[in-house]
């Protein structure tokens, strides 16, 4: 056995793997034997073949597969043992000459290299943290949306302004026919929403699509239309009215104080906003944390340099899928994927730089959070330590989600590194300014 390789540059090589007959023959002619004791051909009682007609039969075929194996094991061997970076697999290179009935076999493979670079997390600047807070104009919604979910429904004959309407979206042209539950504030059409004012319960309302909501893709909630048939549709659909009711808003008193917020914990309006502005403005944190990670993010992809061993990932990228692709695919694909794949060596870099690692203990107390979290949205305040301890150990015995947890871990270990390294301007911002600012909406 001897295996070399030549370094074609800095991110692409060749490994030459040379398998001698004495690599592989013993294994070979041991497989063969065990054939000749459980092989049953016509005319031959069972473990009495000849051991050269079982040779003719299943040499060949036993042959390439141990071959196969003595292969595969020192090649991984030789990858491990030279601490070679790699990117994607070995790709065999196809001699057209090979030739399976001589006695030494090589075999070459192509391998892309892991590019070499350093992080410096310098180059991110001019980034703000945005401090999102809970307005009074939010709160006061939230208080309103509170009254009316806990209201009194009552049936009405006519629709009003802030009437909830339910009725079926028909279009027989389309195939529309869609159930739906409406108030007039969802339309971003003044003429559609004043056009159901004063209509009663079997009535019909026409509405044209085009500019009905504020963002087209709504169609597809309210009308039930596929996600390629959304953009630009202008279409008129009728909207039959089955039933008008409204809210009487829940009376701000301590029986509904106690409903929300358990008895005792909350005996006035502006508790229960100081509550409100709590929740939401923890909620907002995570968003705004996750957009920070976004912009570090994008600003390293931008300003970290290196090349890619593109060819040899295109070439790969054709074999890896259950159906091969096309080279024209496998450049799309590769078009598509380059970020995502240079990202991952840009953060397995940070991590190695900044010694960043994953103990079982943080996993451990990250998922006991988690389930503290969510037991608390069931009411369950105060579990012992025993129940956590022991959804804990069930949920890390699923290997899927100690992948999912061990992400999201590492995320939020990035994220307090970049908090901590990278320089950047705090922004207090109400919700809706840091939608703008995210999205420009």
């Amino acid at each position: 056995m001897n295996i070399t390789r030549n370094n074609v540059d800095a991110l692409n090589a060749v490994v030459t793997v040379e398998i001698s007959k004495a690599d592989y023959a013993p294994q070979v002619d041991k497989v063969l034997k065990n054939y000749l004791k459980t092989a049953s051909i016509p005319g031959f009682r069972k473990g009495a073949v000849p051991f050269g007609m079982i040779q003719k039969q299943y040499g060949k075929a036993v042959l390439l597969e141990e071959v196969n194996k003595v292969l595969q094991e020192n090649l991984n061997r030789y990858l491990q043992q030279e601490k070679l970076d790699i990117l994607g697999n070995p790709l065999p290179k196809v001699a057209e000459d090979f030739n399976w009935d001589a006695e030494d076999y090589k075999f070459e493979f192509e391998l892309g290299l892991t590019p070499s670079f350093d992080i410096d997390l310098g180059v991110v600047k001019n980034l703000t943290k945005y401090k999102i807070v809970a307005d009074d104009k939010m709160l006061d919604d939230q208080v309103a949306r509170i009254r009316k979910q806990y209201g009194k429904m009552i049936s009405k004959d006519t629709v009003e302004k802030n009437d909830d309407i339910s009725g079926t979206f028909i279009n027989e042209a389309k195939g529309i026919d869609s159930p739906a539950q409406i108030t007039l504030d969802i339309f971003k059409s003044k003429k559609a929403a004043d056009a159901f004012l004063g209509k009663k319960v079997g009535d019909v309302v026409t509405v044209n699509t085009k500019g009905l909501f504020d963002d087209d893709h709504k169609l597809m909630d309210y009308l039930k239309v596929g996600h390629d048939d959304v953009h630009g549709l202008e279409i008129d659909v009728d909207f039959k009215i089955e039933e008008i009711t409204m809210s009487e808003p829940a009376e701000l008193n301590q029986e509904l104080f106690d409903k929300l917020f358990g008895p005792g914990n909350v005996s006035s309006v502006d508790e229960i906003k100081a509550k409100i502005k709590e929740d939401a403005e923890k909620q907002f944190a995570t968003q705004a944390d996750q957009k920070f990670l976004n912009d570090v993010t994008e600003s390293l992809l931008t300003n970290t340099k290196f090349d890619l061993p593109s060819t040899f990932l295109k070439k790969w990228i054709q074999t890896v899928g259950e159906t091969p692709l096309t080279p024209e695919q496998a450049e799309a694909e590769f078009a598509k994927s380059e970020n995502g794949l240079r990202f991952q060596l840009i953060e397995g870099k940070i991590m190695s730089q900044n010694n960043l690692q994953i103990t079982f203990e943080d996993l451990k107390s990250y998922t006991a959070e988690l389930i503290k979290k969510q037991m608390a949205q069931f009411g369950q305040m105060n579990p012992t330590d025993s129940d956590v301890e022991g959804i804990v150990a069930r949920v890390l015995s699923n290997q899927e989600e100690v992948k999912r947890l061990s992400d999201q871990v590492m995320s939020e270990k990035m994220l307090n590194l970049f908090k901590d390294k990278i320089n950047s301007k705090t922004k207090e911002v109400t919700y809706q300014e840091f939608i703008a600012a995210s999205y420009g909406e």
